[in-house]
């Protein structure tokens, strides 16, 4: 009986061994972390249990990138200014004219 519980478990031991290897779970959190942290989109937007969240699944996951992000200053974006057509007359549509579109 004893023989059995320790084939039966080292069974299930190799058999998840194998399945979170070729799954590689941490892996693809890692990465699902990283692309949330370098793309600033939803995560920003989705407030701070979001960013909590995004930021500690980062630093558990990837320590070394997450201090040399920490470390270095953030970059000041810049909206683009909006460029002013100077031949706005002559490309207006029936709709910018007030007429119906």
């Amino acid at each position: 009986m004893v023989v059995m519980n320790v084939v039966v478990t080292a069974t299930a031991a190799l058999a998840a061994g194998y399945l979170l290897g070729r799954l590689r779970p941490w892996q693809r959190l890692g990465d699902w972390a990283a692309d949330q942290v370098r793309l600033p989109g939803a995560w920003v937007r989705g407030g701070a249990g979001r960013q909590a969240v995004v930021v500690l699944v980062h630093v558990v996951t990837a320590p070394r990138a997450s201090w040399r992000i920490m470390r270095t200053p953030a970059n000041e974006t810049q909206s683009p200014t909006p460029v002013r057509d100077p031949d706005w007359v002559a490309h207006r549509t029936r709709h910018d004219k007030g007429g119906t579109a």
